[in-house]
């Protein structure tokens, strides 16, 4: 377990050991996590940026070629909103980190050098101490008992009989209090681009805190998972937000889809790194495609999120060549009937009354509201939900939103436009976009919920 001695130490170096960081860009798949540099702004003692000298030697460039495209799209699409979102996705060292903590163990020290560094919670949060000082335990701390020092993983559909069970309360075998069985998400956020020390996979070993952008967490806060619901994470890899799903509530199955099998490894490691071996019934992994799951699983779950590929503006802009970028670009022409495929089987996987997140973490429209409206052609037993109230309004504090493709608005201005035309337009209420911008740098990341009729 990572002590706070430890984690002091390792600041202390990263803050004052020298003038120049050696950058590392973290490149990975089409969706789902997303980071940048492996780099630690350094900061002086009165708590400003520094200014971090680079290391000698090649960096990674951007790709012309990427970035002449989206300079012809967003700045129709975004406005003048694009400007500054394109100096923060060229600007890796601008970019701020999300620290989501592990609620299955203990965490009070990375909370304690978490608050000295100056991070804040970006959401109200539980009092765990009090828990504890009232005699409700905490899961059975970082280690497994001998001999179970794997997470079992199911794979396949679903059984019958991990339905309808709340594993918090009634599971004989749960090592958790019950009194967590309404968990507060605990991320937290630094004003400035400042980067946790990660932890490596121990085996036998529970990680204390996921690093993320923290705008990845919007599409969990905004499916509104309960305790005893079933629950379909549809594109799973690397597991990051079926992690955040788990700390947030606790439902009697999660579902973690993931078709390729280099993907679903990844995903599985990150599921064992994270969740003690109690949970191997209630979280499973699934291998189907992802396109055809809502035929076989017709109706079965509550909630489903649907986090589908994308074209990741944020790593496709440092793609190696020119002649990559292109093969790129061709490729997300194909992209928007995918997303489409996708999200037709997730409001078949969901019941009646229950609710789709369809999330991406691209900026484009063609992709976002323009994939949302063309599959609410097909389901009219579908109602997009309006995202205001519930995400906008309370966050933007944090994050710069805009609804309005082609109008690049501020929240501000979307708040004037909705005071003069009264009840939100229907194409707001298609989905919200998180725009990275200066100071406020999370995202790119776009989600819409939506709601099956009884």
């Amino acid at each position: 377990m990572f002590k706070t001695q430890w984690l002091l130490s390792e600041w202390w170096r990263v803050r004052f050991k020298a003038k120049t960081v050696k950058p590392t860009l973290w490149t990975f798949w089409c969706s789902n996590f997303h980071t940048g540099p492996d780099v630690l702004q350094q900061i002086n003692r009165r708590g400003k940026p520094n200014k971090v000298t680079k290391a000698s030697g090649k960096q990674r460039s951007s790709c012309q070629t990427v970035l002449r495209h989206f300079d012809h799209q967003y700045s129709v699409e975004l406005g003048n909103l694009w400007p500054s979102a394109r100096s923060v996705l060229l600007d890796p060292y601008s970019w701020q980190y999300g620290v989501m903590l592990n609620r299955f163990t203990e965490v009070a020290d990375v909370r304690q050098v978490l608050q000295a560094q100056g991070f804040s919670a970006l959401l109200p949060q539980t009092d765990v101490s009090a828990l504890l000082s009232n005699n409700h335990p905490l899961p059975s701390d970082s280690k497994y008992q001998e001999g179970n020092d794997t997470l079992m993983l199911s794979l396949g559909p679903p059984q019958q009989s991990h339905l309808g069970t709340c594993f918090w309360a009634q599971d004989p075998q749960s090592e958790f209090s019950s009194s967590l069985s309404h968990p507060s998400l605990q991320c937290y956020i630094h004003p400035y681009p400042l980067r946790f020390p990660s932890q490596a996979h121990r085996p036998g070993q529970l990680k204390q805190y996921y690093l993320l952008n923290a705008a990845s967490l919007l599409p969990v806060l905004a499916l509104e998972v309960r305790d005893g619901e079933k629950v379909l994470d549809l594109c799973s890899a690397p597991g990051g937000k079926a992690l955040a799903i788990l700390q947030s509530a606790a439902p009697a199955l999660l579902c973690c889809n993931e078709p390729d099998p280099h993907r679903r490894e990844w995903l599985a490691k990150t599921l064992e790194s994270f969740l003690p071996h109690s949970l191997s019934s209630r979280v499973i992994v699934s291998a189907q495609d992802g396109r055809i799951f809502g035929r076989s699983e017709a109706g079965s779950y509550d909630k489903v999120l649907v986090d589908a590929p994308c074209s990741n503006d944020r790593s496709w802009l440092y793609s190696c060549s020119d002649q990559q970028g292109e093969q790129r670009l061709k490729e997300r022409a194909s992209l928007p009937s995918l997303q489409a495929q996708l999200l037709r089987s997730a409001l078949s996987a969901v019941r009646p009354g229950g609710t789709v997140v369809y999330s991406t973490c691209t900026l484009s429209s063609a992709e976002n509201f323009a994939v949302v409206e063309t599959v609410l052609g097909d389901f009219p037993e579908a109602e997009p939900e309006d995202l205001w109230e519930d995400i906008d309004i309370p966050l933007s504090k944090y994050f710069v939103f805009s609804s309005y493709p082609g109008r690049g608005q501020t929240p501000h201005e979307q708040s004037l436009q909705l005071q003069e035309d009264g009840l939100p337009s229907y194409q707001h209420r298609l989905g919200i976009l998180v725009v990275p911008q200066a100071s406020k740098t999370w995202g790119p990341m776009f989600l819409s919920r939506i709601k099956r009729r009884k």
